[in-house]
């Protein structure tokens, strides 16, 4: 996927032809675009090499970390949406079907 550093640095700006001067202005413009063009290539490609370089053990440390802190804000958004339904159905006496709160009903009578 990336490319070596040595095949990196063999790509270099291109040479002007032999008839340079015969370049129109625009023509010249363009060539100088390419040009920086190209190095921006060459720098991006080492700044990408010296990423896949970085130790990946870091990286992993990093996402476990992220992806434990991540599923307990996940666990206390699904029990306070929890504890805001269940509220609700109590203010509302809309649990009434529910064969779990028949059951609590029914052994608190007893």
């Amino acid at each position: 996927m990336s490319t070596p550093p040595a095949a990196a640095a063999a790509v270099s700006a291109p040479a002007p032809p032999a008839g340079a001067q015969s370049l129109s202005p625009l023509e010249s413009e363009i060539l100088s675009e390419y040009s920086r063009l190209l190095e921006n290539f060459n720098r991006m490609s080492s700044q990408l090499n010296s990423l896949a370089g970085a130790p990946t053990a870091e990286v992993l440390d990093g996402l476990r970390l992220l992806e434990r802190k991540t599923s307990l804000v996940f666990t206390l958004l699904k029990a306070s949406v929890y504890s805001i339904v269940l509220q609700q159905e109590v203010f509302t006496g809309e649990g009434k079907g529910d064969g779990r709160e028949q059951s609590a009903e029914g052994s608190e009578g007893r």
